[in-house]
């Protein structure tokens, strides 16, 4: 598979997992003021499952079209840790501007202190599974005759 494809499915399924564990997250009852889908539609002015698509178009496009684009020029020896620096570069992005102007401060810090640390956690992970899911992915297949 060719690396632009490649890096957009495998931001589709790093997003899959994010969201995942953002649901889980959200089941649990920590910290409910922490929800990044209800501020991307909040922000849109839209109902949640446009901040829904957002939130994917987002991790798949944006962030896996990236990744692929960008791959040779991303720090680390793997895939995988090639993609959690790149996971911590989104959530810097993501810090900076998004939950500004979400309203929720720099580094989200008007959520609270946990917020940063959690979305940093979960940024992690997406760059993880966008990382080796790419190698799986990107890795030409040995060719039997």
């Amino acid at each position: 598979m060719q690396k632009l494809p490649a890096g957009l499915v495998a931001g589709f399924i790093g997003t899959v997992v994010l969201s995942a564990m953002m649901l889980v997250k959200a089941m649990m009852g920590l910290m409910p003021q922490l929800d990044v889908v209800a501020m991307l539609s909040a922000m849109m002015g839209a109902p949640i499952a446009f901040g829904w698509l957002a939130h994917f178009m987002i991790g798949t496009l944006a962030w896996g079209g990236a990744f692929a684009l960008f791959y040779d020029r991303i720090p680390g020896g793997s895939a995988p840790i090639k993609g959690v620096v790149f996971g911590v570069a989104a959530w810097l992005a993501m810090m900076l501007f998004v939950l500004p102007m979400a309203g929720a401060g720099l580094f989200g810090l008007a959520l609270g202190m946990m917020a940063p640390v959690m979305t940093l956690m979960l940024h992690i992970i997406f760059g993880l599974v966008l990382g080796a899911t790419f190698q799986i992915l990107a890795t030409p297949r040995l060719q039997h005759s």
